[in-house]
């Protein structure tokens, strides 16, 4: 078989590096360049063009809108080419509205979304750089290292105790070792040990690969062209759905009687047709979709603004839902910069020689850089430089260890440090007054040191070492080490954050404390941070806990200690199951899979970058308190979305409702097709603004979620309240001022349009609407769409939508039912916040 035919996996490295014509040194800056304007982009999503495209097709592509365009069409070629323009050019205007909106949503997005890049580290012009994912090319020679992400299909150059966890693509719950080496072509894709794959990450470890697949000819990239791959549905997106389930039941229904009636009554059939479809239009608020876009692309600009960057804007609601907080203590909960307590022995007494091998040990690693290593970095001794490292074995979370191989003018020395039982768990022997004496017998003094350094809210990590004489070492070398003693860790908590957890509280947000620390820290730090009552429950109890009697403990546990990382994810879980909307703060490489389990996953911006690919949103600072800001912004967007929803579904249900009602008793129609859309299209323009409207504190203080039935309650009650003043306009237009049927339609669009404006004043408030001022662009636009409604009776559009010049007593006559109206909604709305809230 050619070699190109072949699986990547199956080449040696010359064959790889001969097959994507690249070399060991990577491409030139050139090179990559033309690669990336030849192959595009490194992503499996639709290219920015395709999408704007698809997003201005979309504006027209509901059935309501084709089917009413094909009325028009047939109406342009039976009667009248006039109507049937007029009716095209307010579709036209309606959807390139809606397009545009979105787009400059969409433009917004992004901008907000190059705050918070994802790199990886390549060799470009023989020197390592850092890109963007997308910019990955086939060829590319990448460094790896741990909490890296994997941007494309690879085969492994180098491995220094690589390993990868690849659940997101293969099951594979374990982390995988990943090394060099050539598989045979049949190798399923969980046993291809010597490749690397989209969507994957890097566990510890660290390493070289040659990119062979980018994009859509990734491994991920097949599996998202034969299936879907979208993120799961939101709270948010699921009420969306659901509001439409019911729009869409109102409207066949209203649709389908109108219609009957209409020809029963000997209406023009066309006519009719036209009327319905039309109908079924001004019942559907078509700007929604436009409404929503416009007020979470702005509520992403103001939470940027608070340091919040959102990257998936659906979430913001649940940022606003958010009820349980779940976060890791360090750096969120105390300062995150950790600070060597002491270096001491099973005595208690300060060892230099303890000192030494920490440093060693931190300074000599490769792997992650995490702030334990990095504070014991600031210490040193005056013979260092006569210590080399001859090899390493990367911390990994299940040995929970980092050992080091020097050499000295002793010999070589493994020197392993890490969590204290994990380091007792392969010592033998205890270093003490100068003397290896039998571990065993100091294991109550070890235990009773760490948990009085413990109840201090010291974390305490164990050092050891051996001699060797090999040069290199493997997992298995860890064995039979001596305990020298302890290195005590202190990260006092936040000045502020009592007070944080105070305001948290106070938007109805519990916080629970998720630690792989152990018990008694973790109890410390929470009596510290000013935890009323600390309820705690161990991983160790987790594991012994049934789904079922972990869901009903989680509830009342406000403390999470001695966790291993996969429990985070089942701890998530299980407040989801339990009715909570959870969100999840979280920095590490074992964080990823909590991230992507909570409603709202949170990491910052110095995350490593597994987490901040994970997570629906990056805080510029690790700061509980910008968090706060972010809800109170996510509340106000969620807020002003459902004033749209509310303002739209009962004006447009009360006027349909009407016109339902008139054309029974009518010998024409009450509206023509082009009038009903023309006042759907105005009605809409004020509620464009609603984006940037103010919102009160009861609103903010609380979490809100979709109620449909609420909705539908609201829709009727304010609907109903809106017939009966449009079925007050229609006697007094037709008894007090005789109006034929250019006058009615006239007379009634402007009632209609200027009532279903001004009512925006009092929805948009629970409180009585003179004490809570709109915005500015808000109350502007209502005023401009009032004028432009009251003028186009007598401007040279009146004729082209067979409007007539109204008497000024008509006027006046509305003006007084349109106060009449909003005096009457202030009522109901106060009644109805008090009763049925």
């Amino acid at each position: 078989m050619p070699i190109n035919h072949l699986p990547f996996w199956s080449f040696s490295l010359e064959e790889a590096f001969t097959q994507v014509q690249s070399k060991a040194e990577g491409l030139s800056s050139a090179e990559a360049k033309n690669r990336l304007r030849q192959f595009g982009k490194n992503s499996i999503k639709e290219s920015q063009r395709a999408s704007t495209f698809l997003l201005l097709i979309n504006q027209f592509k509901s059935p309501i809108s084709l089917l009413l365009i094909f009325a028009a069409i047939l109406s342009f070629l039976l009667n009248d080419p006039t109507d049937a323009v007029i009716i095209f050019i307010i579709i036209l205007l309606s959807g390139l509205l809606s397009f545009w909106q979105e787009k400059r949503a969409s433009s917004a997005m992004q901008k907000l979304l190059s705050a918070v890049k994802v790199t990886a580290t390549v060799y470009r012009d023989k020197q390592k750089t850092a890109i963007p994912l997308e910019e990955v090319v086939k060829g590319d020679v990448l460094w790896l290292s741990a909490g890296d992400v994997i941007p494309a299909d690879c085969l492994i150059l180098e491995s220094n105790n690589l390993i990868v966890n690849e659940v997101s693509l293969t099951g594979e719950s374990f982390p995988i070792d990943k090394s060099t080496g050539k598989l045979p072509v049949e190798t399923p894709l969980a046993k291809r040990t010597n490749s690397l794959f989209m969507g994957s990450n890097v566990i510890s470890g660290s390493g070289k690969a040659l990119v062979v697949s980018t994009g859509k000819n990734t491994e991920l990239g097949k599996i998202a062209h034969s299936i879907n791959l979208l993120p799961p549905e939101t709270d948010f997106e699921k009420g969306i759905r659901h509001f439409g389930f019911l729009l869409t039941e109102v409207t066949l229904i209203l649709v389908f009687i109108i219609f009957a009636l209409n020809v029963a009554l000997q209406k023009p059939m066309l006519d009719a047709f036209l009327f319905s479809l039309a109908i079924a239009v001004g019942l559907t608020p078509q700007l929604l979709p436009a409404i929503i876009s416009v007020n979470l692309s702005k509520g992403a600009r103001r939470m940027a603004q608070k340091k919040v960057i959102v990257k998936r804007l659906s979430a913001i609601e649940n940022f606003g839902s958010m009820n349980v907080l779940c976060s890791d203590k360090t750096g969120t909960l105390t300062e995150g910069q950790v600070k060597v307590s002491q270096f001491v022995d099973v005595h208690e007494v300060q060892s230099e020689k303890i000192l030494q091998y920490a440093v060693l040990n931190a300074s000599l690693q490769q792997g992650f850089k995490n702030p334990i290593d990095q504070a014991i970095q600031v210490f040193s001794f005056p013979n260092f430089s006569s210590y080399a490292k001859q090899d390493e074995i990367p911390y990994d979370f299940i040995r929970k260890r980092l050992s080091v191989l020097v050499s000295s003018q002793e010999g070589n020395i493994l020197i392993s440090k890490g969590a204290l039982k994990n380091i007792l768990s392969v010592c033998s022997k205890i270093e003490t007054d100068g003397e290896l004496k039998d571990l065993g017998d100091y294991q109550n003094t070890i235990q009773e040191k760490f948990e009085k350094f413990s109840h201090s809210g010291l974390r305490t990590l164990g050092i050891a070492y051996k001699k060797l004489e090999k040069t290199t070492i493997s997992p298995q070398d860890e064995n039979e080490l001596i305990f020298l003693g302890f290195i005590t860790l202190l990260d006092p908590p936040k000045e502020d954050i009592t007070q944080t957890i105070s305001e948290l509280k106070h938007l109805g947000i519990s916080l629970k404390m998720i630690t792989g620390d152990n018990l008694l820290v973790a109890q410390s730090v929470a009596q510290n941070i000013g935890f009323e009552q600390v309820k705690i429950l161990t991983g160790t109890e987790i594991r012994q806990l049934s789904n079922e009697a972990l869901l009903h403990k989680v509830s009342d546990t406000n403390v999470f200690a001695e966790i291993e990382p996969n429990q985070k994810e089942s701890i998530v879980l299980a407040l989801k199951k339990a009715g909570f909307v959870v969100g999840y703060m979280g920095d590490g490489i074992n964080d990823a899979s909590a991230l992507h389990a909570a409603d709202v996953g949170i990491s910052v911006d110095t995350a490593v970058d597994v987490a901040k690919e994970s997570a629906d949103m990056v805080l510029l600072e690790s700061d509980l308190n910008v968090l706060i800001n972010g809800v109170k912004e996510g509340r106000k967007t969620f807020a002003n979305t459902m004033k749209y929803v509310f303002m739209a579904t009962s004006a447009n249900f009360g006027n349909m409702f009407s016109v339902a009602g008139a054309s029974l008793f009518l010998p024409f129609l009450p509206l023509l097709p082009k009038q009903i859309l023309l006042t759907n299209l105005l009605t809409d323009m004020p509620e464009m603004m609603i984006a940037s409207d103010h919102v009160e504190k009861e609103m903010i203080n609380r979490p809100a979620q979709w109620d449909l039935k609420f909705i539908r309650r609201f829709m009727i009650y304010f609907g109903l309240l809106s017939s009966v003043f449009d079925y007050l306009s229609f006697a007094v237009l037709l008894f007090i001022f005789e109006a034929n049927e250019k006058l009615f339609q006239t007379g009634w669009f402007v009632e209609s349009i200027a009532s279903a404006t001004c009512i925006v004043f009092v929805v948009r408030t629970r409180t009585f609407f003179l004490r809570s001022k709109p915005s500015r662009p808000l109350a502007l636009m209502i005023l401009l769409t009032v004028l432009v409604v009251f003028y186009l009776p007598f401007s040279p559009l009146a004729s082209s939508f067979g409007f007539v010049a109204l008497p000024t007593s008509l006027y006046w006559a509305i003006v007084l039912i349109v106060l009449g109206y909003l005096a009457c909604a202030e009522l109901l709305k106060l009644w109805f916040y008090r009763k049925l809230l």
